[in-house]
């Protein structure tokens, strides 16, 4: 499948009245299956609300989300549960690890949730540390690794369930720039390594040259 997302007439507000706030306005876009594609854009101009519409994160006020030709807008929560759990992955700014487990233990939480066989989960959580670099650092608890490592676990944490596309929300934001290249150049081998598909926000220029697609946002509107 060339595509593996397709956004059709894509509107979100917030607010009713003369209080509403149109975030994003008609938007049509595709993201292509395996590659790793940049939504960039000033703060407020939309981007994070249209990463959180396609990760099944939030509902948009109109229009269509296709993920394999399904349109998840018209999904259950259940199966939109479902879909976040097996299918897509998050690395989020803030990390999001829990602060009282060991990197394994967050990357096995994850596979826990996904319901992963108990062998499966070792397996797999093992090979996540490894590929992002931190299979020495499996032990420690996150308080003890530098903001660099506890975004290498967010990616081996994600990467771990075998996702289908992995969504990543300002990855490098609070990383120094020689930290956040070394993070970009992880997500870009995991693109051509590991096939897997990953649709990221950011706004800072230096990034751009790892990236296969960028759509660049402007006042809630997709501009190029």
């Amino acid at each position: 499948m060339q595509n593996i997302l397709r956004v059709s007439g894509l509107y979100r507000s917030f607010g009713t009245g003369s209080a509403k706030v149109e975030v994003l306005k008609d938007i049509h876009l595709t993201i292509e299956t395996g590659k790793l594609t940049i939504l960039r854009g000033r703060s407020g101009s939309g981007k994070t609300t249209l990463l959180n519409l396609m990760s099944a994160l939030d509902l948009p006020t109109s229009g269509s989300i296709f993920f394999e030709d399904e349109d998840i807008t018209k999904l259950s929560e259940n199966k939109r549960d479902e879909l976040r759990r097996t299918k897509y992955a998050f690395v989020f700014q803030s990390v999001a690890l829990i602060g009282n487990m060991t990197a394994y233990e967050n990357v096995d939480f994850a596979l826990r949730v996904a319901k992963c066989p108990p062998k499966e989960r070792e397996r797999r959580a093992l090979a996540a540390l490894t590929r992002v670099g931190l299979s020495d650092r499996r032990q420690h608890r996150v308080q003890e690794l530098s903001g660099g490592e506890q975004q290498r676990v967010a990616i081996a944490r994600a990467i771990a369930v075998q996702p289908r596309v992995i969504f990543a929300d300002e990855p490098t934001a609070e990383l120094d720039s020689v930290m956040g290249e070394r993070v970009m150049k992880l997500f870009r081998e995991i693109v051509e390594e590991e096939k897997i598909t990953v649709v990221m926000t950011t706004h800072d220029p230096h990034l751009m040259k790892e990236a296969d697609t960028i759509f660049l946002l402007e006042d809630g509107v997709v501009v190029s």
